[in-house]
């Protein structure tokens, strides 16, 4: 997701993410734009924000009919720039619970999203401002790694089975999205794949 951030060519998704954004405002004129972010970890089953000063805290999913699920006091930062909303990250990222495996010394033991939110306003026809809202969901997955391989116990294998869980969640919400017969979408079996329902 974020690759090698000094290198144009090895730079992952969240970098070009972030340049395309504000090249595209830049470039474009008679349009107003405010972006906000958001960053969040869900770590075991429970949402953290992670640009929160209260570490500690436990957010809530809520559901409203007009906008879909999401995050009860999640904050989020206007950013003006590239350099802004990577600061905005870095923050977030020296908050995220990271910890040792036999297979992978930094393991993320939780998934990230990190959430732009982008409002247009412009003049219709009618002379009157329209505003237009986006939302990118930029999601980076916690490992799923064979508890026999990893050599976990205690703490380290019941995390392990909460990412488990809510990655066969995933693979099975993408499964009957992709299958088209499906009249039933298992968003509900996870905080993951609620939050990622939308509307």
């Amino acid at each position: 997701m974020e690759g090698v951030r000094s290198d144009p060519v090895l730079r992952g998704v969240i970098p070009n993410s972030f340049e395309h954004i504000f090249t595209h405002i830049a470039r474009t004129e008679n349009q107003q734009y405010l972006v906000r972010a958001s960053y969040l970890e869900i770590y075991q089953e429970d949402i953290r924000d992670l640009l929160s000063k209260d570490q500690g805290k436990r957010l809530e999913l809520k559901e409203r009919p007009d906008t879909g699920v999401y995050v009860k006091d999640l904050q989020s930062f206007v950013c003006k720039s590239v350099k802004e909303i990577e600061h905005v990250m870095n923050v977030g990222n020296q908050n995220r619970a990271v910890g040792s495996t036999n297979m992978n010394e930094h393991s993320s033991r939780s998934h990230a999203i990190f959430i732009v939110t982008i409002e247009c306003s412009e003049s219709g026809a009618d002379g009157e401002s329209h505003i237009r809202v986006g939302k990118l969901n930029m999601v980076d997955l916690a490992g799923s790694e064979r508890q026999s391989k990893t050599g976990a116990t205690g703490e380290r294998l019941k995390e392990a089975t909460k990412i488990n869980l809510s990655l066969s969640a995933l693979g099975n919400v993408i499964s009957a999205l992709v299958d088209g017969k499906s009249t039933h979408v298992p968003y509900r079996d996870s905080k993951l794949t609620r939050l990622l329902q939308g509307k």
